[in-house]
């Protein structure tokens, strides 16, 4: 993977977005609206709960891209669990699994517990299919990020991601991605996700070394770039 080009256009920008919607009350109709709209800005991927995968890949019909959550939103789920949802989504129709990691364990210096867990998913998760790692970078130190990297890298994951955008420490910041984006020094991507939520986020990230965005404003964000007046950007990510 290398390192991305800041976009310029609408279309350019769309490309890096996971467009997103992980709301607990979300309805089927939501999610085939997330579909329609995704499709209609040209992003990338959507990404929802596993409950919705088969829903978003019947409704995308190979327009774009299906994403889902694993061990969402607190990574405290058993290993073997995490790696039977991420195989019961990816027999869904998902195309990228985005898993949590056990955060605690991370904290309490245990990397091998952390590599361990993801390489569980990694063996779940088809070579064909992205595995996108959320290391929650709110939470850490930068050399608990660095570590956390290093030990995705090591399991076979494609992506880190910086959050998932549900806890109270915060999300994406700067910092974090490009410290994330130097760790992994290409050969994997970076996912910047968690108060994406406006054109300057959106741009700053990528910038700073962020290959994919989740945001659940997207439509907000291309009209910004697009110049057109803005809608006011959702808070859900």
């Amino acid at each position: 993977m290398t390192t991305a080009t800041v976009p310029t256009t609408p279309a350019e920008l769309a490309s890096f977005i996971d467009h997103t919607l992980l709301k607990p009350e979300a309805t089927d109709a939501d999610v085939v609206a997330l579909v329609e709209e995704g499709a209609a800005l040209g992003v990338f991927s959507v990404c929802v709960s596993p409950t919705f995968v088969a829903l978003a890949h019947q409704t995308a019909a190979g327009r774009l891209k299906v994403a889902t959550v694993c061990g969402f939103p607190s990574g405290k789920h058993v290993s073997s669990v995490k790696a039977a949802e991420a195989a019961q989504s990816v027999a869904d129709g998902a195309d990228e699994v985005d898993m949590v990691i056990d955060v605690g364990a991370a904290k309490a210096a245990d990397f091998e517990a952390v590599e361990a867990d993801i390489a569980a998913v990694r063996a779940a998760v088809p070579g064909d299919r992205l595995l996108k790692v959320i290391i929650e970078s709110a939470l850490l130190d930068d050399d608990e990020i660095v570590a956390v990297c290093r030990a995705a890298e090591s399991a076979g994951a494609d992506y880190v991601k910086t959050s998932t955008g549900f806890h109270p420490a915060g999300g994406a910041s700067v910092h974090a991605v490009s410290l994330m984006a130097q760790t992994v020094g290409g050969r994997l991507g970076v996912k910047a996700s968690g108060g994406v939520r406006t054109l300057a986020d959106a741009l700053g990230a990528i910038e700073a070394g962020a290959t994919r965005l989740g945001m659940s404003g997207a439509a907000a964000v291309l009209a910004e770039l697009a110049g057109q007046t803005p809608a006011a950007p959702s808070s859900d990510y």
